[in-house]
């Protein structure tokens, strides 16, 4: 059997006097070497594409994180400088990609910034530079030029019991990397917390009653998925409910045939 199709969220960047719509590789190679899926980037043109026609293609969807932030408006709040940057076509594109993909079935996996798009989609808000809430750490990476000390693993996590990632890991501590200023505020309509900071804030969802696995992390398994077990782990729960789609799709269309 092939193997199953993931479609990727992009960013829209300017830059050598073009528009890129474009992923970190970090993200399409835990897809490949770790999860065991295709990833295919899908471009931020928002309501131009046939989401819907993608969404039955496809065997999971991967939400990257990135440097922009989610526009505010969409929760209700003014967008300003100080809150930015934004990629208002990524937000027109993951939002609605988001919805159809839990309301078929289709497997999610959202990081960092896609856990918040995830929030936001399901009616959530988000609280913007939580190092300066009372009682909320600095979840900010280190100021280095070196990204293997901005992505380190030193942040304890506690998986809930229960949880669909108890279910990965295990209920208890893990340790993860963190590269945030933003978080969850309000928890969006049908989430359920799955794992918090040793400070409160919310560090994984998932989306209660899913047909197929649908969960967001904010930290960042995908830089270290090809060597820390616990980056893995997520990543291949990820690709073995893609390859359950898979499975399950080519018995349908075997079945028509």
């Amino acid at each position: 059997m092939t193997k199953p199709i993931v479609a990727v969220s992009t960013d829209v960047r300017q830059f050598e006097n073009y528009t890129w719509h474009a992923a970190p590789r970090q993200y399409l190679e835990a897809a490949i070497a770790v999860a065991g899926v295709t990833p295919v980037l899908v471009p931020s043109f928002g309501g131009r594409l046939d989401l819907e026609g993608l969404i039955e293609r496809v065997d999971g969807v991967m939400l990257t994180g990135s440097k922009t932030n989610v526009d505010p408006a969409l929760y209700g709040l003014e967008a300003t400088e100080d809150n930015g940057p934004y990629d208002r076509d990524r937000d027109a594109t993951t939002v609605p990609l988001i919805r159809l993909a839990i309301a078929r079935g289709v497997p999610l996996l959202a990081i960092c910034r896609g856990m918040q798009e995830l929030n936001v989609a399901l009616g959530g808000t988000l609280d913007s530079e939580i190092q300066e809430m009372e009682g909320r750490i600095d979840h900010r990476a280190p100021v280095s030029d070196d990204q293997d000390l901005r992505f380190a693993i030193r942040q304890k996590v506690e998986i809930r019991p229960g949880t669909c990632l108890a279910q990965v890991f295990g209920a208890g501590e893990i340790m993860v990397n963190s590269v945030h200023r933003q978080a969850v505020g309000r928890l969006g309509n049908r989430l359920q917390v799955e794992a918090v900071a040793e400070d409160g804030t919310v560090e994984a969802v998932s989306v209660a009653g899913a047909p197929a696995f649908a969960v967001g992390v904010q930290w960042h398994p995908e830089y270290w998925a090809r060597s820390d077990d616990a980056s893995a782990r997520i990543f291949r729960a990820f690709g073995e409910a893609a390859a359950a789609r898979a499975a399950a799709r080519m018995q349908r269309r075997l079945a028509a045939e």
